[in-house]
């Protein structure tokens, strides 16, 4: 049997479990009896994914029986009670395994123990049987799986007949008795089918046996089932009677799940080896469609099965003999296949591999292999030290449950497979136990998977933080789903690319509770509002809000089309005003983005958010044509004024207003105001400057509302998470793709200066021997593009403020200064330059960028806009933008209207200017923190699961510096911290809490001799240390810090009781007892105040009074240490500060 990583779960999507429908509260722990006075365990029998089984024995009449263990415990869950209730209920059929009760064991430390005692199975699962006699060259006799199966057909008829689905039918949980009886067992995930509700729809079981119509359920919405799901499973148990496994059990479970749906109905591996007859009934138990699936009741009269009936006596005696047979030699196996579940504890298996550092031989192509073998498992993360690999899997899987993010928390990273979780829980970690703030950066190429790894971290932080305010943690959950909706769009190798930039900053308390969050956002391509290339779409939101209205019918009321969609979200095939409307995602889209505003915070604000993306479309079909007159030749006009209407109204502003302010302009000349007329040309390029500058100024505002909403506090610490748009290359490469690519050069460059740059200049400053590792550094790309006055983006700036200059001129003026080996001038195209970036080369078509960097906003738009009666729209154009673009908060409205040059182009930077402040103020973001580094890799450009091709995913190792990281974090040092600061920070490991040694280079080793670590290395300032030593430390640290923790928890206690102990003393005596000023030598001339008050707190914990429970402290400490304290003298006249002080210090040095 193959081993695998991952014990996979599935999430739920509607409902996390679809359990029987009994609430938790219903069964009481209080109310169940302990079993030590009718049980005694006699061995352990088992041990599964949730906990062990044993075999027990009755005090009162010795009979035997198996009691399953959960623990620890605290209450009993809904599916602890599911199961209890259906045993308490249906055990009471000869092919469903008794039930003699449910009891607990009290345990306050550890939780207690949950016992289920059940009918003992001395005959094992049937699938220990099969692989028994497959290991001795036999196979089981046709009748005898024939009787197998009839038991298991007549346990699930009883099951049905109750409304209760199984749903985890296999070999595993059909077990024999040794007289030959087949029982059913482990109804943990059974459903219970109510009138009410015929069907489930929660994707749950173990992989291999599970149903095509119940794995749909994690990727369908509208996908139910009944109880025909498991007669699928039965028909997989039958095969693996025959053949010893399940069909694709050579898998990993996760990639199972993927092809059973896709596979034909699987069969035996050697039919031609089985009768007929049981091939037609495995057929039939594995129909797709399970509509036209038999039910248990019809299998039962197959003609398989019925040469079972009336023979049970004899059929069960030759089961009997085999079950004998096998226990007499010994056998005994266990399996790897585990149920899908998302409550219990999950046992999973790291390998070696999980790390590229620690391969034995390091070249590009052993590395392209062991990538690619471990993506055909779907293993998609892979360390390089400290640093994760993403494969995009582009597909749904069932790696990032609850279950998965009690996994990752405050373990070593390599106690469980590499994964985003251990990324995040590695920030939040860094950030709670030093107080600093962390930064996780997402790279990787337009479609590699950055913006759902960034949920994904938001979610798992989310869980570590667990604010106590449930409502917060929902907020902050539906932050990336909104703000994506406004800012994402369908390119050509992307469906969801971000066409924004995003610095998301989690606020946390210094305990480490989640408080809030804030969203920094830049360069959204506005441009895109108003014209897509070719295959790409426009924002989300616009189709989202068309589809939802469209089925609330609510179309007329903001005043769109129904027949044809507005131009700017139709394409050139004609087809999307079908695709929009009968698109069930883009429905269902809308209603989530409506729980996104409600469950953040927005009032009636939605409305007008509706109001102005409905006039943006609206705006984008109005049209212009030329009109001459006897004076005037350059004027345009509106002639569907319909179009014009529709959005005036929705702007809530007078139609004659507006359509003076697209076709005329004024122009202020020695204190004179010239009304001019614009052209039809001039005219289009208003409305859809316009249109930009709504769809810009609503995107930031939004944003805005957000941070303001989620009640952000500047104090705290923080975890940043960037996810900006990836690296493009289209066959039309314009403005937004150079200004995307520049910043995927800043963010590689940052990658590199951290990676390799700082690390090796620190090996020479500080005299340590460390071999140099070769990079690629692309600090010259970056200076040709940003370097003034003759970076590329600086000549852009002043081509811009010529009025005369053409796309022309600015190609030439590029050819003509930059004189750089990354750039070149293709002879075919006129128009055109070529970048050698980082990532390969790409063509660059000028056309409009001189008109995409000027992006003008006249002052009359502004003017009008302000003149609206809707509120949000006079604060968006009387906000002023700051120097990355976006809007300030909200400043007095009447005094912009004094001034609207300076919410208009008239006093604005260009968008050049833009983005280099934005990447300003993005690295003085990142720098602060400590970075966490995430490269996500895209395996294909086709958007295919399980493909992965060599050689795209060579090119982008290769730009990235994969090699070279892999080289450096095997041989180098990536932490560095000067003595005083890892002194500071670590002389809780080896030295007393109450001393404050010095910031030498000598305690500093001998902190580390203490922590027991090797390889590390001392410059003249600082400890060099690896990747992995810095983990072990604040591991380490950790462990003390909660040892502490339950010290204070314990000496409070125990504080309590002593006053409580003096109060009374008090009242006994009837008289204050005034003590003298010296402490009494409560112990002799010798004993010192430390040992006064650890003795009197051990007396109290470790020798309690009749009644208390006893040995709470031993499980924490060393046994021979507290034994040989005894039980002396109370010490009530030390200070309580003191004894607190003292007890801490004591748990510190344990």
């Amino acid at each position: 049997m193959k081993h695998f990583s991952w014990i996979s779960i599935i999430q739920c999507r509607r409902s996390l479990y679809g359990l029987y429908p009994y609430k938790a509260s219903m069964i009481g722990l209080e109310s169940l009896a302990d079993p030590s006075g009718d049980w005694d365990i006699a061995e352990t029998i088992g041990k599964g994914t949730y906990g062990k089984v044993y075999r027990v024995n009755n005090r009162k009449d010795g009979s035997q029986a198996a009691v399953k263990v959960l623990d620890p415990i605290n209450d009993v869950d809904e599916e602890i009670e599911a199961e209890y209730n259906i045993l308490r209920t249906l055990s009471n059929h000869p092919n469903v395994v008794k039930f003699y009760g449910m009891f607990y064991k009290s345990d306050d430390l550890s939780g207690g123990q949950l016992w289920l005692v059940l009918e003992l199975c001395n005959g094992g699962s049937v699938t220990d049987l099969i692989k028994g006699l497959l290991m001795r060259g036999q196979r089981l006799l046709e009748p005898v799986i024939a009787y197998i199966l009839y038991g298991a057909l007549l346990g699930l008829q009883h099951l049905h007949n109750n409304r209760i689905i199984h749903r985890d039918v296999k070999g595993n949980n059909i077990l024999l008795t040794t007289e030959g009886g087949v029982k059913l067992v482990d109804f943990g995930v059974s459903a219970q089918l109510t009138s009410a509700r015929l069907r489930r729809n929660t994707s749950v079981g173990t992989p291999f046996w599970m149903a095509p119509e119940v794995i749909a359920c994690e990727q369908q919405y509208d996908s139910t089932y009944d109880a025909r799901c498991d007669v699928w499973s039965l028909g997989i148990t039958a095969i693996e009677l025959a053949d010893g496994d399940p069909p694709l059990s050579e898998m990993h479970p996760v990639k199972a799940l993927f092809k059973i749906p896709r596979n034909p109905s699987p069969t035996l591996r050697n039919p031609e080896e089985w009768c007929r007859s049981f091939s037609h009934f495995i057929a039939q138990c594995l129909i797709k469609d399970f509509e036209t699936r038999p039910s248990v009741t019809h299998l039962l009269e197959h003609p398989f099965i019925k040469q079972a009936h009336g023979k049970e006596m004899a059929l069960g005696q030759q089961l009997s003999t085999l079950i004998c047979e096998q226990q007499d030699l010994g056998c005994k196996l266990k399996t790897k296949h585990e149920r899908i579940n998302t409550r219990k504890t999950l046992i999973i298996e790291t390998s070696p591999d999980d790390d590229l550092v620690n391969l034995e031989f390091l070249d590009e192509e052993t590395i392209i292999k062991h990538l690619s073998k471990r993506y055909d498992e779907l293993q998609i993360y892979t360390y390089v030290g400290d640093i994760l690999i993403a494969l995009n899997p582009f597909q749904t899987l069932s790696i990032y449950s609850p279950q998965f993010s009690k996994l990752y928390h405050g373990v070593k990273r390599a106690d469980n497979p590499p994964h985003i979780f251990a990324t995040a829980d590695a920030a939040y970690q860094g950030m709670v136990t030093f107080c600093k703030d962390q930064c996780i950066i997402i790279s990787g190429e337009s479609g590699a998977g950055k913006t759902e790894s960034a949920h994904l971290i938001v979610q798992h932080l989310t869980f570590l933080g667990k604010a106590n305010n449930r409502t917060l943690r929902e907020k902050i959950l539906q932050v990336n789903p909104l703000v994506e909706a406004f800012g994402n769009a369908c390119t050509a190798i992307n469906d969801n690319s971000s066409r924004f930039g995003k610095y998301l900053e989690m606020k946390f308390t210094p305990t480490g509770a989640v408080m809030g969050a804030k969203i920094s956002e830049y360069l959204l391509e506005k441009s895109r509002v108003i014209k897509q290339a070719t295959g790409e779409k426009n924002f989300h939101i616009f189709y989202y809000i068309y589809a939802g209205l469209y089925h609330q019918e609510k179309l007329k009321k903001y005043r769109l089309p129904d027949k044809k969609p507005p131009r700017y979200i139709e394409n050139q095939h004609g087809k999307v005003m079908q695709d929009i409307v009968s698109s069930k995602l883009y429905k269902e889209q809308f209603d989530a983005i409506q729980d996104c505003f409600r469950i953040i915070g927005f009032t009636d604000e939605v409305n007008s958010v509706y109001r102005i993306l409905c006039a943006i479309l609206n705006t984008g079909n109005i049209e212009f044509t030329a009109i001459t007159s006897q004076h005037q030749t350059d004027k345009s006009e509106v002639p569907n004024v319909e179009a014009l209407e529709n959005a005036a109204a929705l702007l809530c502003i007078g139609p004659e207003e507006l359509t003076e302010a697209l076709t005329s302009h004024c122009v202020v000349t020695r204190g004179e105001t010239i009304i001019r007329t614009n052209t039809v040309d001039k005219a289009t390029d208003v409305r859809d400057a316009m249109s930009k500058a709504l769809y810009g100024r609503l995107f930031s505002w939004i944003v805005n509302r957000i941070n303001a909403l989620l009640h952000v506090a500047e104090s705290g610490m923080n975890v940043g998470i960037l996810d900006i748009f990836g690296f493009e290359n289209f066959k039309k490469n314009s403005f937004e793709q150079l200004c995307i690519n520049i910043a995927n050069e800043q963010i590689q460059f940052y990658f590199n200066q951290h990676i390799f740059a700082l690390e090796q200049m620190e090996y020479q400053s500080e005299g340590v021997d460390a071999s140099l590792v070769e990079y690629e550094d692309n600090r010259p790309i970056l200076d040709m593009f940003l370097q003034k006055p003759m970076g590329l983006l600086s000549l852009l700036d002043e081509e811009s403020r010529f009025p005369q200059a053409t796309d022309q001129t600015l190609v030439d003026k590029f050819e003509d200064n930059l004189r750089y080996k990354y750039f070149w001038r293709p002879k075919r195209f006129e128009l055109c330059f070529g970048i050698q970036h980082y990532a390969g080369k790409v063509l660059y078509n000028v056309n409009g960028f001189l008109e995409k960097n000027r992006d003008t906003l006249p002052a009359d738009i502004v003017v009008v806009l302000r003149t609206s009666e809707n509120k949000l729209l006079q604060q968006l154009f009387s906000s002023p933008l700051t120097k990355t673009g976006r809007c300030q908060r909200l400043v007095d409205t009447m005094e912009m209207m004094r001034h609207p040059e300076e919410t208009t182009n008239m006093r604005r930077q260009t968008v050049a200017s833009y983005f280099r402040y934005s990447l300003m103020d993005l690295l003085s973001k990142m720098v602060v923190g400590q970075p966490h580094f995430v490269r996500c890799i895209k395996p294909n450009d086709d958007r295919q699961a399980l493909r992965f091709f060599k050689e795209r995913v060579m090119v982008q190792l290769r730009y990235t510096g994969i090699l070279e990281t892999v080289n450096i974090r095997r041989q180098g040092y990536s932490h560095r911290i000067l003595f005083e600061e890892f002194v500071n920070r670590y002389y809780y490991l080896a030295f007393r809490a109450h001393q404050m040694p010095d910031s030498s280079k000598e305690n500093a080793v001998a902190i580390l001799e203490r922590a027991k670590l090797e390889n590390w290395v001392l410059g003249k300032t600082k400890v060099f240390l690896k990747y992995y030593h810095v983990e072990q430390l604040n591991l380490l640290l950790r462990e003390l810090i909660a040892r502490v923790m339950v010290m204070q928890a314990y000496t409070k206690g125990w504080l309590g009781a002593r006053r409580y102990r003096r109060e009374k003393e008090k009242r006994n005596r009837g008289a204050v007892v005034i003590q003298s000023g010296s402490h009494p030598p409560a112990f002799g001339p010798h004993v010192s105040e430390e040992q006064c008050i650890l003795r009197s707190f051990f007396s109290f914990h470790l020798f309690p009074s009749k009644g208390k429970r006893e040995g709470g402290l031993s499980l924490l400490f060393p046994h021979n240490f507290l034994c040989q304290i005894p039980s002396l003298l109370h010490c009530s006249h030390i200070p309580e500060t003191r004894c607190l002080f003292i007890l801490s210090t004591f748990s510190s040095e344990m």
